[in-house]
């Protein structure tokens, strides 16, 4: 099925490149034309690294472009602030950039607006010349097997949230002081994030960002046994080397790997030739393996990679509601679509036992009502950035409709993913306005005014930059006080309140 649907949307693509409207002679006078206009109108749903890119793309590439960035949160940056470990300061560096962009006179932020209830994506559409949708994945694949509604059972997403400060996840509380053991399900960075946050000595988590109530929580973790699975082996490990080198290099942490789950096929050892990732993953895993070798010391915490294993269903303790163990199925590797590597059941079942569990099996975008969207990919309709009107062979494009990020091509890459992926986008967007596509009868929008009129007919308190400006000096302030880059607020009352 998964197949027939990508044949189905590769047809419509090479359909829609024929379909695309070209520039008819595009003459010296309509460039004058397009010169002279009124000011481009920009919105941009979504303030994280694809919606300031985007921004920042659009400032340079048009002199008459005004953007507005709209986002839900009182605070701008997105996954770099609420995504990013705590113990990763240098990827944060970047909002530096973004606040530069923010600083431009063409340039202004809306937060705690949110699309679909605040503003319909109608109503943007009737005031700006381009929307561009860039508000990421805000919510979570689910595994869909028994017992995921178990207490203890988090996403690897709401504990990134927690620890960070996101004002949705200030009250998750997850419990670490009733456990020893925790499994993570999936091996990628995310997946390594979260376990090194659980491993890590939180006297090297002190001087971070991480949010006050969960430094206090990790203080108290009883945590010392963490367990990463993965369906597949460790050549498919879908870690960088650089996260999986961090996390193997932690102070006081045995890791364990089964010597069996090493051994290489001829696929694998295909993957291996093929990419210098998967090489240097596999070499740093064998390594380890043989490295903490009979290095037992009780005051030590462990370091599990299952590999070959996938969650069947989770076991209740004995009061019926919270999680006490995952049962996994043994896996072994067939050739799946294109040669890639699927993982089987054998039918061979074990449990582990644990008290808390995190899901790292991948974000989800949400559809927001009156756009198009495919639920079987999590993604916006697109080509090229453009949005189209469906999935399906006869879709059209979208007029002044654009799409960017995680919504464009699914939650995959890192921070710098984004740069490239808005580059694309906005070069659409240049192309269509350089074609007069944004120039017809009645062409003429409001922009920024016509956004103002609705928030303040709906009485929406929104939030500028300047007043992000003050949350941040606020922050910075507190975190001198304890040796740190800042003391995060973390509940929305509390966000609004420093922004005035």
């Amino acid at each position: 099925m998964g197949r027939e649907r990508l044949l189905l949307l590769h047809h419509a693509t090479r359909r829609l490149l024929l379909l695309l409207p070209r520039s008819r002679g595009f003459s010296s006078s309509a460039g004058a034309a397009a010169s002279s206009r009124e000011p481009l109108h920009v919105c941009v749903v979504g303030s994280g690294p694809a919606g300031f890119y985007t921004a920042d793309k659009m400032l340079k590439g048009h002199e008459e472009a005004q953007v507005d960035i709209i986002d839900r949160l009182p605070t701008p940056f997105g996954l770099v602030r609420s995504g990013v470990a705590p113990d990763h300061p240098e990827t944060k560096i970047v909002v530096n950039q973004f606040s530069r962009v923010a600083a431009n006179g063409r340039c202004s932020f809306y937060g705690n607006v949110t699309v679909g209830s605040d503003v319909s994506i109608s109503e943007l559409q009737k005031i700006y010349d381009v929307v561009v949708l860039a508000y990421g994945a805000e919510s979570d694949r689910s595994l869909g097997i028994p017992g995921e509604d178990l207490r203890g059972i988090h996403s690897a997403r709401e504990f990134v949230w927690w620890y960070n400060g996101h004002p949705d996840m200030c009250n998750l509380a997850p419990d670490l002081q009733s456990t020893d053991s925790a499994v993570v399900l999936g091996q990628g960075n995310v997946a390594l994030d979260v376990a090194r946050i659980l491993l890590r000595c939180t006297s090297e988590l002190a001087a971070t960002d991480i949010a006050d109530y969960a430094f206090d929580a990790l203080r108290g973790n009883t945590i010392r046994k963490v367990y990463l699975v993965g369906r597949r082996g460790p050549v498919q490990a879908a870690c960088t080397a650089k996260e999986l080198r961090e996390i193997l290099g932690l102070k006081n942490v045995r890791v364990c790997i089964k010597e069996a789950d090493l051994v290489t096929s001829t696929a694998d050892e295909e993957e291996i030739r093929n990419s210098r990732i998967k090489r240097r993953v596999y070499e740093l895993l064998s390594k380890a393996a043989t490295a903490h070798k009979g290095y037992i010391s009780n005051d030590q915490k462990e370091l599990h990679f299952v590999f070959f294993r996938r969650p069947t269903r989770f076991l209740p303790a004995e009061d019926g509601s919270t999680v006490d163990a995952v049962q996994l199925e043994k896996t072994c590797l067939k050739d799946g679509v294109a040669g890639k590597p699927v993982a089987v059941g054998t039918g061979e079942f074990e449990d582990l036992k644990c008290g808390l569990v995190l899901k790292s099996i991948g974000y989800k975008s949400l559809p927001v009502e009156g756009l198009p969207f495919d639920n079987y990919r999590g993604v916006v309709p697109n080509l090229k950035g453009r949005v189209l009107s469906s999935e399906s062979e006869n879709a059209t494009v979208e007029s002044g409709l654009y799409v960017v990020g995680w919504l464009k091509r699914g939650p995959t890459g890192i921070v710098a993913t984004n740069l490239h992926c808005a580059e694309e986008t906005v070069a659409g967007i240049l192309e269509d306005d350089k074609k007069g596509l944004f120039m017809g009868p009645g062409s003429k929008k409001q922009g920024r005014r016509g956004l103002l009129e609705i928030l303040e007919q709906k009485n929406i308190r929104f939030v500028p930059f300047d007043g992000w400006e003050k949350i941040d000096s606020k922050e910075k302030m507190a975190g001198q006080l304890k040796n740190k880059p800042r003391e995060k607020i973390t509940t929305w009352d509390e966000l609004l309140m420093a922004a005035n």
